[in-house]
């Protein structure tokens, strides 16, 4: 496995448990460079990795960086450039330090943006990037115990100033989210108890959800009638539109909710639009979804449809 370590408390200790438990792992530390202690902590990982006999890979982030949305692109380089070195080394999974508080702080954002169940749930505690597992197994941690070991057991970290920025959200809700437990009576225990209850909504919807897209897939573009679709829960059929979207746009993110209400309201007639890289088309009772700029000819898809399970057949 690979481990991801930044140098904070959580993924350190998440580096000693491992290597405690005998786990066969190889630490990788990105190096974004935003910071003026960003080249010390790379060397502060590598030189943690040689005291622990542990091979140590570090990538820097170079080029222009975004003036908006930084947070979001260091964590989307930040994974492909992790995802990219367990393909070349044959490493199928890379264990993350998510721990509860992130997972509480995850939540709460998604509450202020008035989420539904998929956000609500927060992360998992298993995931694919780029076609690596992302294993997450501190989720009901909190980082208060991952610092008591690390300062019992004399195990030293750094501490990010970016976490103390209140300009950021997450930030505001870390430094304020003891307002809930001595206000409300709210504690983190419970918050965590009601992720987890989400967390299971979310696995029976996506179960019915992936053999419903089974249903419909025709290789690279999926063909349905209006009932289909229709005939299905108000929050299903969002879901399962959005899902069906994403996989044939090859999209790393579904359309935002707005938009699939709006695309389900011009699907209730006849019409032609283009959404998340995709062509969608209803024609009499019948709806195409096809990659953006390929042909949405009912009679040719109902061709391409014949021979591809005709092949399958033979096959």
């Amino acid at each position: 496995m690979a481990v991801a370590v930044s140098g904070g408390v959580d993924s350190v200790a998440l580096l000693y448990w491992l290597v405690h438990i005998g786990a066969d792992i190889v630490c990788l530390h990105v190096n974004h460079g935003l910071r003026i202690a960003a080249d010390t902590e790379a060397e502060y990982v590598k030189k943690l990795c040689d005291e622990l006999n542990v091979p140590c890979h570090i990538f820097n982030w170079v080029g222009d960086k975004p003036q908006t949305g930084l947070e979001d692109a260091a964590r989307i380089a930040r994974y492909k450039m992790m995802t990219d070195f367990c393909h070349e080394n044959g490493i199928g999974i890379i264990v993350t330090a998510h721990q509860a508080d992130d997972q509480i702080e995850t939540f709460l954002m998604n509450l202020g943006r008035g989420s539904g169940v998929y956000g609500l749930a927060a992360m998992r505690g298993e995931t694919e990037v780029n076609g690596i597992k992302i294993v997450r197994p501190l989720l009901n941690v909190f980082r208060r115990e991952l610092q008591e070991y690390c300062d019992e057991n004399s195990i030293k970290y750094f501490s990010d100033e970016m976490n103390y920025d209140p300009h950021y959200t997450r930030v505001k809700i870390r430094q304020n989210r003891h307002l809930m437990q001595s206000e409300l009576g709210i504690s983190d225990e419970r918050i965590l108890l009601a992720i987890q209850n989400l967390g299971r909504v979310r696995e029976a919807v996506e179960s019915l959800i992936t053999k419903l897209i089974a249903d419909v897939m025709h290789k690279d573009y999926a063909k349905f009638s209006e009932s289909f679709l229709f005939d299905l829960a108000p929050d299903i059929r969002l879901k399962f539109l959005g899902d069906v979207i994403q996989r044939v746009g090859g999209n790393r993110y579904q359309p935002r909710l707005n938009s699939l209400i709006g695309a389900l309201d011009k699907l209730k007639t006849d019409c032609k639009f283009t959404l998340g890289h995709c062509t969608l088309r209803r024609f009499n009772n019948q709806i195409l979804i096809v990659p953006e700029g390929t042909s949405t000819s009912f009679r040719k898809r109902h061709e391409k449809t014949k021979k591809y399970f005709k092949s399958k057949t033979k096959a």
